[in-house]
């Protein structure tokens, strides 16, 4: 039985990390349908303790009490996956049902129960959220700085397996240099990407946090900060520009911009625009973003 279980886990996870594109929906698929429906039990909530390795800090109110109105409703439908712990059990998948669970007064909530490992639940905590919720770019910069450090693999490489641009992994990393007050305002969404993407590249900690007070209190819009930091050689970067005689793409700065909002490979060429996505989950994640309705 044990080795049944390790199984069903391991292939799963193999399948997802080490071909490409990975999708979380497809590991946790294949989870739920290796499961006997013996295996799946009834755990008290209070019982229950966050991963270790969540990434995400912050769920949004609004969204946690619609989930938790659907629960009162219909009951959970998909059981969360846990792992035994010392003193009650470790969430491996399901956090935000959880918490709606809680939210909807109920004191039982299905589960799987895995033996993990801390590569696993790390790896899952993390896909998991890339690939369902919304991270805050912070948040999101982590769990790919952590991806990386944990599967050993370049940024590259990742890009790969997410779908992604190589630039947008090599941005969204990039914002780990920040200081702690400029990636507040990241977090609180005070601050755009675009803006963010250009004080990374910059390497005085003083000219980065002076730049920041500008763009909050002038409204200094994206491109006049790129020019600013460009035009002058008062401004030391961590890559210096360097000057190509080769054709320049005219729509670059437009697909480093799309690439930041949209998350995903972006590229415009013969007037027209290529958008990347990795599922039907990614491809309703992008049509959310450009605020399309998606019932059809």
């Amino acid at each position: 039985m044990e080795n049944n279980k390790r199984r069903a886990l391991g292939r799963g996870l193999e399948e997802l990390f080490y071909n490409e594109p990975i999708a979380y929906d497809k590991m946790e698929e294949k989870i739920l349908t290796e499961t006997p429906k013996e295996e799946i039990t009834n755990v008290k909530i209070s019982e229950l303790r966050s991963n270790p390795y969540q990434p995400r800090q912050v769920f949004k109110k609004e969204a946690l009490q619609e989930l938790a109105d659907s629960i009162k409703e219909h009951g959970v439908f998909q059981p969360i996956i846990i792992k035994k712990s010392i003193k009650g059990y470790e969430i491996i998948a399901g956090e935000r049902r959880v918490k709606a669970s809680q939210m909807a007064g109920l004191e039982e909530i299905p589960a799987i129960i895995r033996d993990f490992t801390d590569e696993e639940m790390m790896e899952i905590a993390l896909l998991e959220n890339l690939q369902r919720e919304n991270l805050n770019p912070i948040e999101e910069s982590r769990a790919y700085k952590k991806l990386i450090e944990t599967l050993n693999i370049t940024q590259e490489e990742l890009a790969k397996k997410l779908g992604k641009s190589r630039s947008y992994i090599t941005n969204m990393i990039g914002l780990q240099t920040l200081p702690d007050s400029i990636q507040d305002l990241i977090s609180d969404n005070k601050m755009s990407m675009g803006h963010a993407r250009v004080l990374s590249k910059l390497e005085n900690e003083h000219q980065q946090k002076e730049l920041a007070e500008k763009i909050i209190n002038d409204g200094m819009s994206v491109r006049e900060l790129e020019n600013l930091t460009k035009s002058t050689d008062e401004f030391e970067r961590t890559h210096k520009i360097k000057k190509h005689n080769s054709p320049v793409n005219q729509y670059q700065y437009l697909e480093d911009e799309l690439c930041d909002k949209l998350g995903t490979k972006v590229k415009i060429k013969t007037n027209k625009i290529e958008i990347s996505f990795v599922n039907g989950n990614d491809l309703n994640r992008l049509l959310e973003i450009m605020n399309l309705d998606t019932r059809g």
